[in-house]
């Protein structure tokens, strides 16, 4: 009776080991097959063809603003007044109804209509109207920059401040003073930031090697956080209609 439990044990062990076993396989063809779906299901006009940029960006069609693709797709209709980039929104990040701090996330995007303040997803839905009760207050973040335009005469130069301290030797100034005006922009590289230049009536950008990265060739280019939020420059060459470019110079 004792060695026939015994065999009973071990049969019932291999058949448990099996199934154990088969369970697992299964749960595998599974998860996989639900990452192809998935995978499937992903919209291909998000695709990015620069990865360092949205893959939505804000265009202005007929006086009203809307999203395109990187590849000038227009996804979400021109119908709004004003929008932002698909970025966080440090308020709702900090609001105090924790049901709402979701859409803060950078899955959203800032727009307005008719006077009303919405947030939007991806597919152009709104998910969220602000309201004042729900804004927090955004935490100051202030990094002090390690370069700053310096004016000689007439002219712009850029100085780093824990370097420069007599404008008499010329060897002190990161770019002496040749432009007719220097801005420099707002951004996560304070090593290496991008700079507005204006020579000659045109606007370009440098950075602080002298080194031109746009073109002179804009009659001016924003001076907004399009470069710090999606590293894009928002340039017009007439004036009027306004879009971005990249550092590469490509249009959207």
């Amino acid at each position: 009776m004792k060695n026939i439990l015994i065999i009973f044990i071990l049969i019932f062990s291999v058949a448990l080991s099996g199934q154990k076993k088969r369970i697992s396989k299964k749960s595998m063809v599974k998860k996989a097959f639900v990452s192809k779906q998935l995978t499937l299901k992903a919209n291909p006009d998000l695709i990015k063809i620069n990865d360092s940029v949205p893959a939505l960006i804000p265009k202005k069609i007929e006086g009203k603003f809307g999203f395109i693709n990187q590849k000038g797709k227009v996804l979400i209709k021109p119908e709004y007044s004003n929008v932002g980039f698909f970025a966080e929104d440090c308020n709702l990040l900090n609001s105090p109804n924790e049901k709402v701090k979701i859409y803060g996330s950078n899955e959203y995007a800032s727009v307005r209509i008719n006077g009303e303040d919405f947030r939007i997803d991806v597919a152009g839905k709104r998910v969220y109207q602000f309201k004042d009760s729900d804004l927090g207050k955004c935490k100051p973040e202030f990094k002090t920059q390690l370069f700053h335009g310096y004016i000689l005469g007439k002219y712009y130069g850029i100085i780093e401040d824990s370097k420069f301290e007599n404008a008499a030797d010329y060897r002190q100034f990161t770019i002496y003073p040749q432009y007719d005006y220097l801005h420099i922009l707002e951004g996560d590289d304070l090593k290496n930031p991008m700079i507005i230049a204006i020579r000659d009536n045109k606007f370009g950008i440098i950075d602080v090697n002298n080194k031109t990265i746009i073109p002179f060739q804009y009659s001016d280019i924003k001076r907004n956080y399009s470069w710090k939020i999606a590293r894009l420059f928002e340039v017009t060459e007439d004036g009027t209609n306004y879009f971005y470019i990249d550092l590469n110079s490509r249009k959207y």
